[in-house]
């Protein structure tokens, strides 16, 4: 077998492995089911692909890696860098990690200074 054919075949092979954590990461087949309610304070806010996400610090000291929509639907929901300064109080509605050691939320709506943004507005659950 020629060696560029070997690479093929061995990329072709192993791509699939690189890739299904990227997607299990992105999905929800990580989060609760339930959702649940996070406030506290903005640490900082990264709007890089391949989704833009938070750090928020609860009360108990807690810093949360809060995943946005990706940069499309963010943007769509009107939430810019902007719109979360650093140390602003914020409120985040969203699918927690099933992990409870990971302080890792996915969120489908946040609050801040009274503007409300709908990440995932279909996913928002109106009990």
């Amino acid at each position: 077998m020629p060696f560029r054919r070997r690479e093929l075949l061995c990329v072709a092979a192993t791509l699939p492995v690189l890739i299904r954590p990227a997607l299990a990461h992105h999905g929800w087949s990580w989060a609760e089911e339930d959702q649940s309610r996070l406030e506290g304070r903005i640490d900082s806010v990264s709007m890089n692909p391949p989704h833009p996400s938070l750090r928020v610090r609860a009360a108990d000291g807690t810093v949360w890696d809060i995943d946005l929509g990706n940069p499309n639907q963010t943007a769509r929901s009107g939430f810019t860098a902007e719109a979360a300064p650093v140390g602003a109080a914020i409120i985040v509605i969203g699918n927690r990690n099933q992990d409870r050691d990971k302080a890792h939320m996915k969120a489908v709506q946040i609050l801040i200074g009274g503007k409300q943004f709908d990440i995932y507005p279909d996913r928002i659950r109106r009990d």
